[in-house]
C-alpha cells in the first residue's frame, strides 16, 4: 500500500459525499495503491448511512463520540500505507492539496509535512483563538509549525510505531514526533469555507488544547526524567523554607519578636514538608515514567466494528 487518507467524521453527512469522490479523483491521479479511512466518532446524524454507499472505502464505526484525537489514532493504527495523509471531514481541507504534500516531503526528506492555512475561512473568534494558541504554543513547545490546528498533514508510516495519541493531541502530532527526533515541515495549502454543518469547536476544547500544550511542554523536558522537575521544585521549597526558618530563629534572638505573631514560622514548617512531598512525588513518577516506557497502554477508544467497501 503506498498511500492511506484517514479521515476523522463526526456529524458531517452534508460534506462526506462530496469529499470522498474528491479524494478518489486526486488519488487515482497519483496511479498507486491507496486506501481511504473514514473514522465514524460516533455520529448521531445520516453519516454512516452515507458512509456505506461509498467505494472504495474503510469505514471505521466508533460506538460513541470518543474525540477527533481518538479517531486519528485509531485511523493510524488501521491505515497500511507508506504515507499517511490525515485531513478533517468537514470539506475545509481541499484533497487537491495531496499531490503537493506527498512531492515535497520526498522532495525535502521529511517525516512530516504539515499544512499551513496561511488565509484561513474560519470566522474571527476561531482564528483570534488559534493565535492565542500558537504564541503560547510558540513559547513552550517551539516546534517550528505556524498552524499546528491544520489537521491536513503527511506522515511517513514509522512515525506512528510507538505513538499514541490522547486527549486533543491531534494538535501537537509534529511537536511529540519532533521531541522523538523526526524531521517536520510544513506547507502553505488552501483553506476553503465551511459549507455544511457545525464547526466541533468551542471554549472546551480550547481549554483542552491549552491543557494539552503544557502536557507536551511537560512530555518534551521532563518525560524521562519527572525526577528533575518535581525534586527541584521539592528542593527549592525546602531551600526556601530553611531561609525562612533561619530568618525566624534571628528575628526571635535578636529582635525579641514573638514568633507567633508571624507567618514565618508556618511558611517554614508547610514549605519544608512540601518540599519533602514535592520530592517524593518526583520519586514515584520516575518510577511510573519507566513503567510507562516499558509496557503497553489501553486505547481511549472502543471500535464496534470495521466494515471494508471493497
Amino acid at each position: 500500500m503506498y498511500l492511506s487518507a484517514v479521515v476523522p467524521i463526526y456529524n458531517e453527512e452534508g460534506a462526506i459525499k462530496n469529499l470522498h469522490k474528491k479524494i478518489v479523483n486526486v488519488l487515482e491521479k497519483i496511479n498507486k495503491p491507496f486506501e481511504i479511512i473514514f473514522v465514524n466518532d460516533g455520529s448521531a446524524d445520516r453519516t454512516l448511512e452515507i458512509m456505506k454507499k461509498l467505494k472504495p472505502l474503510t469505514i471505521i464505526n466508533f460506538r460513541k463520540n470518543f474525540g477527533q484525537t481518538a479517531a486519528m489514532d485509531a485511523g493510524i493504527k488501521q491505515a497500511k500505507g507508506k504515507y499517511i495523509i490525515i485531513m478533517d471531514g468537514d470539506g475545509q481541507n481541499d484533497p487537491e492539496d495531496i499531490p503537493k504534500l506527498i512531492e515535497k516531503l520526498k522532495l525535502d526528506g521529511m517525516d512530516v509535512l504539515s499544512g499551513w492555512r496561511k488565509n484561513r475561512k474560519d470566522h474571527f473568534l476561531k482564528k483570534f483563538s488559534s493565535k492565542c494558541a500558537a504564541v503560547l504554543r510558540r513559547i513552550l513547545i517551539n516546534d517550528g509549525i505556524h498552524d499546528s490546528g491544520c489537521s491536513l498533514k503527511i506522515y511517513k508510516r514509522e512515525c506512528f510505531k510507538r505513538v499514541d495519541l490522547y486527549g486533543e493531541m491531534h494538535r501537537f502530532i509534529p511537536a511529540i514526533l519532533k521531541i522523538k527526533g523526526f524531521k517536520i515541515g510544513e506547507v502553505e495549502i488552501s483553506h476553503n469555507p465551511r459549507i455544511t454543518g457545525k464547526t466541533k469547536y468551542n471554549w472546551k476544547r480550547g481549554v483542552k488544547g491549552i491543557l494539552d500544550i503544557f502536557a507536551v511542554w511537560f512530555w518534551k523536558k521532563y518525560s524521562n526524567r519527572p525526577l528533575h522537575f518535581f525534586g527541584g521544585l521539592g528542593i527549592l521549597l525546602m531551600l526556601v523554607s530553611v531561609i525562612s526558618g533561619a530568618w525566624a530563629i534571628y528575628k526571635k534572638i535578636f529582635s525579641n519578636i514573638d514568633l507567633s505573631d508571624t507567618s514565618l514560622t508556618i511558611l517554614s514548617m508547610g514549605g519544608f514538608f512540601m518540599g519533602i512531598l514535592f520530592f517524593i512525588f518526583g520519586l514515584l513518577a520516575d518510577i511510573l515514567s519507566k513503567i510507562y516506557y516499558s509496557s503497553s497502554k489501553d486505547m481511549p477508544y472502543n471500535i464496534k466494528d470495521i466494515i471494508n467497501n471493497d
